[in-house]
């Protein structure tokens, strides 16, 4: 369901960086997928290393939201769960127990931020398909592929 040009993507977005791990994300412009929970949010910093993931909206845009959550604007931006990884940065990630964090939003790369690592996240290059987190996605691409 992902595209290769966002697999190559990932791939290069490891090369180019010292850290042990990387990702993508992709803007949101629907409020839909701002407030779903399956759909997991990312902020950044100005380096595009990752600050916090979140199944809640974030950033919380207090200003705009308070007149309408009909629009998002172009602040937001979801995680699209593709990972690279450094064999040696995988060995030290099993090592570690579950953080807090990771187990209130069920996010495991939560743990990678609470012991201090970080990860590099990319803005796709390429649209996404539509994520598989629930049963019922599980269903609609079974139906799709037949």
């Amino acid at each position: 369901m992902i595209p290769a040009v966002i697999i190559r993507q990932v791939a290069e977005n490891l090369a180019q960086r010292q850290v042990g791990m990387a990702t993508l994300a992709a803007p949101i412009h629907s409020a839909e997928e701002a407030f779903n929970p399956n759909a997991v949010k990312v902020v950044l910093d100005a380096e595009g290393y990752a600050l916090y993931f979140s199944r809640a909206t974030i950033p919380w845009d207090r200003d705009r939201f308070a007149k309408s959550l009909e629009t998002v604007g172009d602040t937001c931006l979801r995680h699209l769960g593709i990972y690279g990884y450094r064999a040696g940065f995988i060995r030290r990630y099993v090592s570690w127990q579950p953080s807090p964090l990771e187990q209130i939003e069920m996010l495991e790369q939560l743990r990678v931020l609470w012991y201090g690592e970080k990860i590099h996240v990319a803005v796709a290059k390429a649209v996404p398909g539509t994520g598989v987190d629930t049963a019922d996605d599980l269903e609609r691409v079974r139906a799709e592929m037949r």
